[in-house]
C-alpha cells in the first residue's frame, strides 16, 4: 500500500471518530498518532486531509447532498459519508492529484472499511461530483494557496 493510501485510511479513521464525537479535531489527530508509528509524509497528508475536510465541511456536505440522490447525509453509513467527505475535499483542494486517482482510492477505501456495495455508491456520487467540479470555473485562492472550484468558505 502506498503512503497516500495509508494517509487516506488514517484520515478516514480520524474523521470517523470526529463525526461520532465532534471533539476538537486537533486533539483527535494528536491522540490518533500517539498510538501509531507512522511516516512523516503519511501523517502530514492525513492531518491535512482531516483538518481541511472539517474546515470546509459545510461546502463539502452541500455538494455531497446534491449528488447523493435519495440519501440524506445522516442516513449514510458513517464510513461512506466520511470517505466521500475526504474525496470531495481532495477533489476541491488537492488539485495535483488526478480526479480519477482520488475516486479510485475512495472506492477501494470504502470497500475495505464499509459494506460490500459501498464502492458502487461512492463511485456514483463522486463521479457526479467530479463532473460538476469540472464544469465549474476555477477561482484563485485569496491566500495564494490552491485554487478552488467556486465554493465559498461558508457553504
Amino acid at each position: 500500500m502506498g503512503a497516500r493510501r495509508d494517509a487516506r485510511e488514517c484520515a478516514l479513521q480520524i474523521l470517523y471518530q470526529w463525526d461520532l464525537r465532534r471533539e476538537d479535531p486537533r486533539a483527535l489527530v494528536r491522540t490518533f498518532w500517539e498510538t501509531r508509528a507512522g511516516r512523516v509524509d503519511v501523517r502530514d497528508f492525513a492531518d491535512r486531509l482531516v483538518l481541511s475536510t472539517i474546515e470546509h465541511l459545510s461546502a463539502i456536505d452541500a455538494i455531497i447532498q446534491r449528488h447523493a440522490v435519495r440519501w440524506r447525509l445522516d442516513r449514510m453509513e458513517t464510513a461512506d459519508r466520511n470517505v466521500l467527505r475526504i474525496a470531495v475535499d481532495e477533489l476541491m483542494h488537492e488539485r495535483e492529484t488526478p480526479p480519477a486517482v482520488v475516486i479510485d482510492e475512495a472506492i477501494e477505501i470504502a470497500r475495505k472499511f464499509s459494506k460490500s456495495d459501498s464502492g458502487v455508491f461512492v463511485n456514483g456520487v463522486l463521479d457526479s461530483i467530479r463532473r460538476e467540479l469540472d464544469a465549474a470555473p476555477t477561482v484563485p485562492a485569496p491566500d495564494g494557496g490552491h485554487p478552488s472550484h467556486g465554493e465559498t468558505e461558508h457553504g
